[in-house]
């Protein structure tokens, strides 16, 4: 991200429209709401020059609100000034560690049969949705992502333009090929693969918002877990794929010479057979 001082406005020195057009051209919607309702809450530490607030914090909401900061600090112009308050107060922005994380994962789902259960429940909840909580289960996509790619299939389709997104005759979903959509800072999805008769059933189903579902689970008293729906796809894929082609698959490219030079799926060719068989287990857990 680049500084972008912004014209010097509000009690505080700050124009909190700029910003946040600024953050919205940076992260996705959520990221954006998130960065700027912390920030709008905390920019007097950042402005004042003291941390000390921060440090009474749990450690979860700290992470939220020194991200928010760094962003600030970047549009403001003073990182390095943040930088600084950060390491001279001590405080730690990277989250949880590995240890912790593993454990969390370990100790949140006790069995996997847990999450095909919710699938299952808010399917018959919300039967308009089945076809979409497929999409997700089967791709192992981010929430935000399965919406971007459900109503791009739609919408390329109605215009006979599906191709530009879908390669019917390798099965593969091409999302690289919509940067905006699916190429973000921290958050990447390149491709998935997805039978044909999958997607023509997409094809004729009705555009989604974003916000419909997350609320209708909600008023129905069913939990959010549409993150540890990934973390089951995944564990999935274990079966079938080696480590590094499951990371490309879910958007993490390491910063290893192996994944950053030499490995191509494209010279892999059995791939789509093994993920698509990964992803017809799934399904047939779910319907």
């Amino acid at each position: 991200m680049n500084p972008r001082p912004p014209p010097c406005e509000g009690p505080n020195g700050i124009d909190w429209d700029l910003f946040k057009e600024w953050l919205f051209k940076e992260f996705s919607p959520k990221t954006a709401q998130d960065r700027l309702r912390y920030s709008r809450k905390f920019s007097d530490c950042l402005l004042k020059k003291d941390f000390s607030e921060l440090k009474l914090l749990s450690d979860d909401k700290r992470v939220h609100v020194l991200k928010a900061l760094s962003a600030l600090s970047k549009f403001l112009g003073v990182y390095d000034e943040f930088k600084g308050l950060v390491r001279n107060y001590g405080l730690k922005w990277t989250g949880r560690n590995g240890d912790d994380l593993i454990i969390a994962r370990l100790t949140r789902v006790v069995d996997a049969d847990e999450i095909l259960e919710w699938i299952r429940s808010v399917k018959a909840a919300c039967p308009d949705y089945a076809g979409f909580m497929d999409l997700i289960a089967a791709t192992g996509l981010r929430y935000e992502e399965a919406v971007n790619c459900w109503n791009l299939i739609i919408g390329l389709s109605g215009k006979s333009r599906l191709e530009e997104y879908y390669r019917a005759e390798a099965e593969v979903l091409e999302h690289f090929r919509f940067k905006d959509l699916f190429i973000r800072r921290s958050k990447k999805a390149f491709i998935s693969f997805a039978a044909e008769d999958f997607i023509e059933k997409i094809t004729r189903s009705k555009p989604l918002s974003a916000y419909v579902l997350p609320n209708r689970i909600k008023r129905r008293g069913l939990r959010q877990r549409f993150s540890d729906i990934r973390e089951f796809h995944a564990s999935v894929l274990t079966r079938y794929l080696r480590q590094p082609e499951i990371d490309f698959i879910h958007g993490r490219v390491s910063t290893s010479v192996f994944m950053r030079n030499y490995f191509n799926p494209a010279w892999i060719q059995d791939l789509k057979e093994r993920a698509l068989k990964a992803a017809g287990e799934i399904l047939e857990k779910i319907a």
